[in-house]
């Protein structure tokens, strides 16, 4: 099965991505895991990539659709996969359709997960990174044991550039202006499926295989 999971920044698709890809044995294919790799070993691309990122920016075509089309391309990917991130504009969907009728594949389904705005500025402004391991924390749904110390190596936590108030408002307003289109995009070719994504994390997984198991 190939799915594509779109959602807001802040609407929890990594974390359900990770579930139905492990659930459904299917390569998780990250656009921004990808990305931020890239920026840590300080690649072309990820030289690129980061002053976009930093900003809320959404990273040009150009870069991601050379991504997709060599990740998809890998033999893990021969079964199905799971698209977490990407498109997330409507050329950017015509370049991957471009990129699956180039290999005989087809996409079968869309899930989108809808959350309230305020909903995701109250989660996205309280995440918190370690700047050592990478560990990720919530100061209001999931705080580190000690003030901005990680439990894991007590290296110091920071607040990301684009978990800021500003950005975050800056990245709530691009999605709404470039990505939903997707949302008519994708009904139109009868593939979309809404998910409620203010539920809790469980609960939208069950959700989420309520809709696959009953996918023709």
């Amino acid at each position: 099965m190939n799915i594509i999971l779109l959602g807001p920044p802040g609407a929890g698709k990594g974390t359900q991505a990770k579930k139905i890809a492990e659930h459904y044995s299917l390569p998780h294919i990250s656009t921004g895991d990808i990305l931020r790799e890239n920026i840590s070993n300080n690649t072309s691309l990820g030289v690129k990539a980061k002053s976009y990122m930093a900003k809320g920016e959404l990273v040009p075509d150009e870069l991601l659709i050379t991504i997709i089309r060599d990740r998809l391309s890998k033999p893990d990917c021969s079964k199905g996969f799971l698209l977490d991130g990407y498109p997330r504009t409507v050329p950017q969907a015509d370049a991957l359709q471009m990129i699956l009728t180039e290999s005989n594949k087809k996409l079968d389904i869309v899930l989108n997960i809808d959350v309230d705005d305020e909903e995701l500025i109250k989660r996205l402004s309280g995440r918190r990174v370690c700047a050592s391991c990478g560990m990720s924390y919530h100061m209001i749904f999931n705080p580190p044991k000690e003030d901005e110390i990680c439990d894991k190596c007590k290296g110091k936590l920071y607040q990301r550039e684009d978990d800021k108030p500003e950005a975050i408002r800056n990245r709530l307003m691009v999605y709404k202006k470039q990505t939903q289109p997707l949302i008519e995009y994708y009904t139109r070719k009868g593939l979309l499926r809404m998910v409620d994504g203010g539920k809790d994390i469980p609960e939208i997984f069950e959700d989420i295989k309520k809709i696959l198991e009953n996918y023709d």
